[in-house]
């Protein structure tokens, strides 16, 4: 190789280096786990904070058909129900009872007291089998694989973010578990929300419906039956 053919070649590598290093670094954006998109809030009434022995009312079984309920969503004996938005926990002993010693029930409230009056309650009525869970808005926390069944007893219209927090109940779901949403008509800020608006969002959520039924009371206009839709 001539000294004049070594020349233009040094030249070029050189030149290639000195465009190299100029260019700017790749930008690459991580998006942190709390600032992932979300489903757009929708507006709902103020969870009740009140009385609790309101939803106790002489009654309330017959106008549910509670047992009827249970019986559709298979909690029976020995299975695993979970009762989201417990309240005052009137569902909760009656699913605990139901599915007995060998059975559990999980009752989830994001408020404080409701979970320390479940608590008392359970103790009160012996009932051992009650697992009270304090929750966030869009996450039951529940274990992995821990019940068979799930109620939103008039629960529903008051979740901000129902898509998040039918997701994050998914994990929790056993083979074949059923999710029961009892609700009543409305536009989300007035204790009530349409049940084709459930069924929308649960399918947003990787569920399907089941079934329908409209033979609930107690100010209630429907019982929707999901399922995960794989």
């Amino acid at each position: 190789m001539s000294k004049y053919t070594k020349f233009r070649f040094i030249i070029i590598v050189l030149s290639f280096c000195i465009a190299v290093l100029g260019q700017e670094p790749a930008q690459t954006t991580t998006i942190p786990p709390d600032a992932q998109p979300r489903t757009e809030q929708r507006k709902t009434s103020e969870p009740y904070t009140g009385d609790l022995s309101i939803f106790d009312s002489p009654g309330r079984d017959e106008r549910l058909q509670i047992d009827r309920v249970m019986k559709i969503l298979g909690i029976e004996s020995g299975k695993s129900a979970a009762d989201i938005g417990a309240g005052s926990g009137w569902f909760t002993v009656r699913a605990a009872k139901r599915v007995g010693a060998s059975g559990e029930v999980y009752a989830i409230d994001i408020n404080p007291e409701a979970i320390s009056h479940i608590e008392g309650r359970a103790r009160e009525e012996q009932l051992p089998n009650v697992k009270a869970i304090l929750s966030k808005p869009d996450d039951p926390h529940l274990p992995p694989g821990s019940v068979d069944a799930v109620l939103l007893l008039k629960t529903y219209h008051e979740v901000a973010h129902p898509v998040e927090l039918l997701q994050n109940l998914r994990p929790a779901l056993r083979a074949g578990a059923k999710v029961g949403v009892i609700d009543r008509n409305g536009n989300g800020e007035n204790h009530g929300i349409g049940g084709d608006v459930v069924v929308r969002e649960a399918q947003e959520a990787g569920y399907r419906l089941v079934k329908k039924y409209d033979f609930v009371k107690d100010g209630m206009d429907y019982f929707l039956v999901l399922t995960p839709a794989k």
